[in-house]
């Protein structure tokens, strides 16, 4: 039994966090907020075998950029383990992921929700797709990796978070767009889950007011001026970002910041693409992506 799944990777730009719930439900949990998702993000493959003397019921192994824990995937397993006997089998899980690792591209959201369609595919276990969502998006709460992407990586696009919580509880207003590029630099990760702690008071209070906004405006190019001033607002900003930034503003090209990394981010018309490349190719210290919308989540692949 095998199967292939892909997660795009996606970009909070603003945000405002739901980490209280009555019932104490993982699903209910998350943010509001607005961001993209991109044509790079995380495949996975998971091969199911009969188990024989291995020690675990499972190996994963991860090719691209390298993420130092698995506790999201261990967290999907553990779910997806529940649904059957599945003691005789082992499960050989291999993620190929094509973005930076902590910067602010959601990768641990991608890893959880590739993974958790993978398995319902391989396994035969036919969930409903707003579940296979639920069990990834659990598993960045439980983790601590995270609270919007997965609800926003699962539909794609260019969106806006506005009710949180896991596909089906949460909800996402999808804002059609011209056909544009995305292109941004990434300079360093940054710890969501420290981040998140420090700031929380700071974060929400400009959050959700930002929110109402786009929803009024339903413009990328809005998008980005609020990102920019969501990240100055919560002091994100760095002096190399900064530089970038107002290079960027000379030459009257729109960005935003990723949240949580040092990355910078322009979604502009496919028109103005060589000069941003031009524009970052000077700051050889980051990794320059050069990508497109993914309007259409995270899907299974054909093997």
């Amino acid at each position: 039994m095998e199967a292939t799944a892909f997660c795009p990777a996606h970009i909070t730009g603003f945000f405002k966090a739901h980490l209280v719930d009555k019932k104490n439900c993982l699903q209910n949990l998350g943010s509001m907020g607005a961001g993209f998702s991109i044509k790079q993000g995380v495949t996975t493959r998971v091969k199911i075998e009969k188990k024989d003397n291995q020690k675990n019921n499972f190996k994963i192994t991860t090719y691209g950029y390298q993420s130092d824990k698995t506790d999201v995937s261990e967290y999907v397993l553990n779910e997806f383990l529940k649904l059957g006997e599945f003691s005789t089998k082992f499960f050989d899980i291999h993620h190929d992921i094509s973005i930076p690792v902590g910067y602010g591209l959601g990768s641990s959201s991608a890893v959880a929700l590739s993974l958790s369609f993978a398995l319902d595919q391989a396994l035969g276990t036919k969930l409903d797709k707003l579940m296979i969502g639920q069990i990834a998006h659990s598993a960045e709460i439980n983790c601590k990796t995270g609270l919007g992407d997965v609800i926003a990586s699962f539909h794609g696009g260019f969106e806006i978070r506005d009710k949180p919580g896991a596909p089906g509880i949460g909800h996402v207003e999808k804002i059609i767009t011209d056909k544009i590029s995305i292109i941004m630099i990434c300079f360093s990760p940054i710890s969501t889950n420290k981040f998140i702690k420090e700031r929380l008071s700071q974060i929400n209070g400009l959050g959700g007011k930002m929110v109402n906004r786009l929803l009024e405006s339903k413009n990328y190019e809005h998008f980005q001026d609020m990102s920019l001033e969501f990240a100055r607002y919560v002091d994100v900003m760095t002096p190399r970002m900064q530089k970038l930034v107002d290079e960027f503003a000379e030459n009257n090209i729109k960005c935003g910041i990723a949240l949580f990394g040092e990355t910078v981010f322009s979604m502009i018309p496919q028109k103005n693409e060589c000069k941003v490349l031009e524009i970052l190719q000077k700051y050889t210290d980051g990794i320059i992506i050069k990508s497109e919308l993914d309007n259409n989540g995270a899907r299974i692949l054909n093997n």
